[in-house]
């Protein structure tokens, strides 16, 4: 992912002009403070009639207790809904509706909404890739990087008006449109595969993804079609797709430096999404 055109992750403060806790006689008024989160997207791909056309941030308020309790629920961590139901809580604007939102910037409020519920600190357990030594590692969530996906262009890539990106394919020399995902997305998928190992069909997440994600094939947008190509996708292709793809893809860049502690490698590794994340220590 390239590192051009890039801020940090933050959250920028609401002037409330007033305390979280405010004294009123005998009793205690409590106002749980709000942050404003930034968009990866800016707001760019989104339609006129979305909440999120054109904006650059979306408020949150604070975790509270009473979100433990909803990721602590063993019902909705056992339906993978936990995070979810928790994000869209702390949403200001319910016009907004979490599955609605690009993946990157649903991926930049959920780590925006974790700050504010355990701070800046994420305490992980990684294994060296050198030495292979198991070590706690602390990483900064607020020195996280935003790429804004417009590092596209050197692959040869345009834009749609529409908010899509036209690839051409090295290897069966098509053009292929993508579109960006969504949450809705994403849930789809997770849905699809889940559905799958409970039937113990074959596993196919990689041309699942890529059916949902390509919006034509040559200018057809006939679903069979898309199905066709994917299926009998040669692999040079599919390797420039997944490569490219991410270029256009506005998000949090997870990366971070780890210095292993036993051999002193030093290398950017993932920030793994652990346990620890929203239920630490």
């Amino acid at each position: 992912m390239s590192r051009n055109n890039e801020d940090r992750l933050g959250l920028k403060a609401k002037d409330t002009g007033s305390p979280a806790i405010a004294q009123q006689g005998t009793d205690f008024s409590f106002a749980t403070p709000t942050e404003f989160a930034a968009l990866p997207s800016k707001g760019r791909y989104y339609p006129e009639d979305h909440p999120c056309h054109n904006k650059e941030e979306v408020e949150i308020r604070y975790m509270t207790a009473k979100d433990e309790d909803i990721l602590t629920s063993a019902a909705l961590i056992k339906n993978g809904t936990a995070i979810d139901r928790f994000l869209q809580n702390v949403i200001l604007d319910k016009s907004i509706v979490l599955e609605s939102l690009l993946v990157g910037d649903k991926n930049a409020l959920m780590v925006a909404a974790r700050i504010t519920g355990y701070g800046e600190d994420y305490d992980v357990n990684i294994t060296c890739p050198n030495c292979y030594t198991p070590q706690e590692t602390r990483f900064r969530l607020d020195e996280l990087d935003v790429y804004g996906g417009q590092g596209y262009e050197d692959a040869g890539i345009t834009a749609s008006d529409k908010g899509t990106f036209f690839m051409d394919m090295p290897a069966s020399k098509v053009k292929v449109e993508v579109k960006l995902m969504t949450g809705k997305d994403e849930n789809y998928l997770h849905n699809l595969a889940l559905t799958k190992k409970k039937k113990k069909l074959p596993e196919s997440g990689l041309t699942d993804q890529f059916t949902r994600m390509i919006v034509s094939v040559n200018g057809n947008e006939k679903s069979s079609m898309i199905r066709s190509y994917v299926d009998n996708m040669p692999a040079k292709d599919s390797k420039f797709l997944r490569t490219n793809y991410f270029k256009v893809v506005p998000n949090v860049d997870m990366r971070q430096d780890f210095k292993c502690q036993s051999c002193g490698f030093d290398q950017e590794l993932e920030v793994p999404f652990s346990a620890n994340f929203f239920w630490p220590k």
